[in-house]
Order: structure tokens, then sequence, then C-alpha cells
């Protein structure tokens, strides 16, 4: 595994949702890949149209998730995901997120945006380990979809 991780950063999930949503500060893109889009239309039985937008130019991502007119996404009732172990990688991986850089290793970042950053456990290798491979796993079937078709 070729990447690199912030090292003795504290973080826990204090559930407010800010994630989920633009916030005065930021536009938010909740980026969906096909095999997501595909597995959220199939459990909630709602075409992907109606949650999700196509997108271009955002490999390996194909959808971009809709918000309401409050600029939240579709799916967070009152702070909550209502998709939660469907969630995208984007939003499993929040607020962290793991960048290709130059020297052909991973990076992971994070945000100081998010008021969990500082709270809780130091989150450890074996964290960003599981993420990494959870990251490489639904890249390997967006791939191995791709070849199928």
């Amino acid at each position: 595994m070729n990447f690199d991780y912030p090292a003795a950063v504290h973080f826990r999930c204090i559930k407010c949702g800010i994630c989920c949503g633009d916030t005065r500060e930021k536009n938010r893109h909740i980026l969906l890949l096909e095999t997501e889009a595909e597995q959220i239309a199939k459990a909630t039985g709602r075409k992907i149209s109606k949650f999700a937008a196509k997108t271009e130019g955002k490999a390996p991502y194909s959808h971009e998730m809709k918000k309401r007119e409050n600029g939240k996404c579709v799916f967070l009732e009152n702070d909550r995901c209502t998709i939660y172990f469907l969630r995208p990688l984007i939003c499993r991986f929040y607020p962290f997120e793991m960048n290709f850089m130059i020297n052909r290793r991973y990076v992971f970042l994070y945000t100081d945006e998010c008021p969990g950053i500082g709270k809780g456990r130091v989150r450890s290798e074996g964290y960003f380990k599981k993420m990494f491979q959870l990251a490489c796993n639904k890249l390997w079937q967006v791939s191995g979809s791709n070849g199928k078709s």
C-alpha cells in the first residue's frame, strides 16, 4: 500500500450533517461512482435521475448527488443519512480525502471545517489502510464493470 496519512489526527463524527450539503463557505459536490448510483437506485426503488445528475470530466465518478432547496443532500433528513449503509465513497471518507501525488503515492488529507476533527481517538494507520482498501475495491468494481460492457 503506497500512501501517506496524517499522523496523530483525532476524529469522531459528531453527526452534525455539515458534510452533507452546502455551507456559506463551500458548495459541496457529492460525487458517485456508477456502481454506487446503481446500488442506491436498487435499494431505494428510485431511478438514478431522481437523486443524481450525470456528470462528465470527473472520472471515476459518473454522477453528482442532487440537493434540496436548502443545499443539503436529498438523502439527509434531520441531520441523518437515510442511506447510511449505502453512502458513497466520498461520504465514507469525509472529512478525509485521498489524492494521487506525482511521486506515485496517494496521500490522505483532511479538512478543518469538520467539527469532529480534534475530537475522539487518533486515527491510526489501520484506519487509513481500511479506507485505502475500500477505495481500491470500489475503483476496481468500476474498472471491472467497464471492461464487461
